[in-house]
């Protein structure tokens, strides 16, 4: 007999999120950095759906994060006014654009680690009416971007002070999991530096959903910059900062072939599943199979394994996926499909593939 197919009204493979799932992860950690004191300034990678960002800043966010001008464009385009953009901005076209988009919108901050940066940002905005604010990005472990010290911390505010257009704000970082005691640390020495030189700090913004409930142990930090929570994935599952009631956001895919016993193949691959392991084995977690593994991904193809005595599956039947990384199958897609009870939306991912 032919199981019911879960959603039939959706073409596979597509990505489908429960909204009471949404509104849950939403409020409960806006609760939780209210409960702290904490600014939440959530990070739209995760869903690059202006509507998710507007319900983010509606339950008491602060402003919101982009990591690309293309991003901060759409954002802008939906009535979001603030925005934090955290990646050094280089060159006339980009510059031009950034410039842009400052006049139109409220708020709009970057960050720099480079005298380069600096430098053009300053020329960009020299005969602004308003400066444009600049947060210091420091590597406090994370091991990307970032000045390597709080003296050249320092020494990249006190440059930011002495060019016209520009304005020191604060302090930013991306810390490694687990990497709290030396953000706190890290900032706590900058800070000192930068007031014995005479320079305020008002903002220290940190971030990362790993360590998301640990926030408030984190010393010398006004704000935390956040983006999984909002649908989570297996690799916050298995960090147990979330259990799988709380991922919102499923891949729907359907076995398209049993060639072996002990094999499935499944319409979803690298296109839509990311290919990211982030630590894990496997490419997924099968929801409501804890014996089946998602083995492999080629392009369009998924492959599942199991028990070769078992028989989980029949041709046709659809099932979901819990992935890795949920934030890298947003982009993947143009849209996704939301549920809401028995009812079943539509919404275009506007900001998806805005990598300039």
């Amino acid at each position: 007999m032919t199981r019911s197919p879960q959603y039939p009204q959706l073409d596979t493979p597509c990505a489908v999120i429960n909204l009471d799932t949404v509104d849950r992860n939403v409020n409960a950690y806006q609760a939780y950095c209210d409960k702290h004191g904490i600014a939440l300034r959530p990070h739209i990678k995760t869903h690059k759906i202006p509507a998710f960002a507007k319900q983010q800043i509606d339950a008491g966010a602060r402003g919101i994060t982009c990591q690309k001008i293309g991003e901060a464009e759409i954002m802008a385009d939906a009535g979001l006014d603030d925005i934090l953009l955290t990646y050094n901005v280089l060159g006339e076209r980009k510059l031009a654009r950034l410039r842009s988009l400052f006049d139109r919108i409220k708020t709009l901050r970057v960050v720099a680690d480079n005298e380069a940066v600096i430098e053009g940002l300053s020329r960009a905005f020299s005969d602004s009416a308003k400066p444009l604010e600049i947060l210091i990005e420091c590597d406090t472990g994370g091991g990307r971007c970032g000045v390597q010290s709080s003296d050249a911390a320092v020494v990249l505010a006190q440059k930011i002070q002495s060019l016209p257009g520009i304005a020191f704000a604060g302090l930013m970082t991306y810390p490694a999991a687990g990497g709290g005691p030396k953000v706190g640390g890290f900032f706590g020495d900058a800070m000192a530096k930068l007031d014995a030189v005479g320079i305020d700090c008002p903002i220290r913004s940190s971030g990362g959903t790993p360590d998301m409930w640990k926030a408030h142990e984190v010393s010398n930090v006004t704000e935390h910059r956040i983006g999984t929570y909002i649908y989570n994935d297996r690799s916050l599952m298995a960090r147990e900062v979330c259990g799988e009631d709380d991922c919102a956001l499923r891949v729907l895919a359907e076995v398209v072939s049993l060639p072996v016993p002990g094999r499935a193949i499944i319409d979803a691959g690298s296109k839509v599943l990311t290919s990211d392991l982030l630590g894990l084995e496997g490419y997924g977690c099968v929801v409501g199979h804890p014996e089946v593994n998602v083995v492999g991904l080629s392009e369009e193809h998924g492959i599942l394994h199991f028990e070769a005595d078992l028989s989980p599956f029949e041709i046709g039947e659809r099932i979901e996926i819990i992935p890795n990384h949920v934030c890298v199958v947003s982009n993947m897609l143009d849209q996704v499909h939301l549920v809401r009870g028995d009812v079943i939306s539509t919404v275009d991912v506007t900001a998806r593939g805005k990598v300039l």
